[in-house]
């Protein structure tokens, strides 16, 4: 712990600014290498880097320049903390869903093709990588072809994929509510039932019990894609297949996160609100706000609020609370943030962490076995805070932090 100096902290009027200036930093960022891929970017939630069983993380797909598809694999070995390649993908892909299974597999299911287009094309494609081998290769073919979907692994080891997009036309994309699970054991995709919202880009959260929050999110609105963030939640009886609506969000949210507590209730993190709130005003900057979701009464309420906005950004769950870093505001995508936060389970104020080495949005996280964190990738400046308005400045670095 050390103590973090601010200028002009004795001035602010904002009571949770004024209580990171005083408070302790906690934890530490070290540097964990530089990753063989020049620039990715991992915009959805599913598609960044997992922890396998064997304790390595595993990055494969995400977007480089110009969102070009990737096929690139590569692991990270938190012993050495050194990167190595592994087999390339079959299908460049980015906007899908990269998930860990329990018998230490990976899956790479769907996502978005090739060089950027629109309307984006998406594929029903999925793959698998074995772990000794370091190798690819397809497994059956996913029920609907979607990408910006989640990914969220069962009780009993399946996965459950939902939501997403494909094309509807030449003009436009079609949200989509579908949803359907993987067995790794027979490697077979089956339908089950569907939402009751379309969405992409939301947020799925295991509750106590088996069952799976669905968050927010987006549906498209126009045919030029154009899309609306979502307040609306449901949840997954993985027993029945089926989807009930729970409680709305207080604000919509789009390119946020949602994290589990200890105690069993969700904390839904900034984001996106969308064009406009219920009051019609233009509301362009990332939310500053949180909720937490009571499990018992499927009714959220006000959580601490950030100090400032954020979007695009990551949090992971912690020992006793929740871990925020990274991301930028979505009025402008110019500069990562390096700043992070914690709060402890309980706690009415987020107290300042150790800063990121290297500030980043659109980037991915994952915990790791022994309990560190580790965030790669991503954007570190763009538009005007880049040299070249034209070049986005990538975070092509990755560290690790200790709490």
């Amino acid at each position: 712990m050390r103590d973090l100096l601010a200028g002009g902290a004795g001035t602010t009027r904002d009571p949770a600014r004024r209580a990171l200036a005083v408070r302790a930093v906690a934890g530490c960022w070290t540097a964990a290498g530089e990753l063989p891929v020049r620039l990715v970017y991992w915009h959805g939630q599913y598609e960044g880097p997992v922890t396998l069983k064997d304790g390595r993380a595993l990055a494969a797909g995400g977007a480089g320049t110009l969102l070009l598809s990737l096929d690139d694999s590569v692991a990270y070995d938190p012993g050495p903390g050194t990167w190595t390649a592994t087999g390339r993908l079959l299908q460049g892909r980015r906007l899908h869903s990269l998930t860990a299974l329990r018998d230490g597999r990976a899956l790479a299911a769907g996502g978005v093709p090739g060089r950027q287009a629109f309307p984006q094309p998406t594929i029903d494609h999925a793959e698998l990588l074995d772990p000794a081998s370091g190798t690819w290769r397809a497994t059956t073919r996913m029920t609907e072809a979607r990408g910006g979907h989640s990914a969220t692994v069962l009780g009993d080891g399946r996965v459950l994929v939902a939501g997403g997009q494909r094309p509807r036309s030449r003009q436009g994309m079609l949200t989509l509510a579908t949803a359907e699970v993987f067995d790794p054991v027979h490697e077979t995709w089956s339908a089950t039932g569907s939402m009751t919202a379309a969405r992409w880009d939301h947020v799925a959260v295991p509750l106590p019990g088996g069952r799976v929050l669905v968050v927010g999110g987006l549906v498209s609105t126009t045919r030029y894609g154009a899309g609306a963030a979502l307040g609306l939640c449901e949840v997954y009886d993985p027993a029945s297949g089926t989807w009930e609506p729970t409680g709305s969000l207080r604000a919509a949210r789009a390119v946020h996160q949602a994290v589990p507590l200890p105690d069993g209730s969700v904390l839904a993190i900034g984001g996106e609100p969308g064009r406009a709130a219920d009051d019609a005003r233009l509301h362009p900057y990332s939310l500053a706000s949180t909720e937490i979701y009571s499990v018992t009464t499927g009714v959220w309420r006000p959580g601490p609020p950030l100090p400032w906005g954020r979007a695009l950004h990551r949090a992971v769950p912690t020992a006793d609370g929740v871990l925020v870093f990274g991301g930028t505001d979505s009025a402008c995508l110019d500069v990562g943030f390096a700043s992070t936060l914690l709060c402890a389970d309980g706690a009415r104020h987020w107290a300042p962490a150790a800063p990121l080495v290297t500030g980043r949005w659109a980037f991915g996280a994952t915990v790791l076995g022994d309990g560190r964190v580790l965030a790669a990738g991503g954007v570190s400046r763009a538009g005007a805070a880049a040299p070249r308005t034209d070049e986005d400045v990538p975070a092509r670095t990755a560290e690790v932090f200790t709490p």
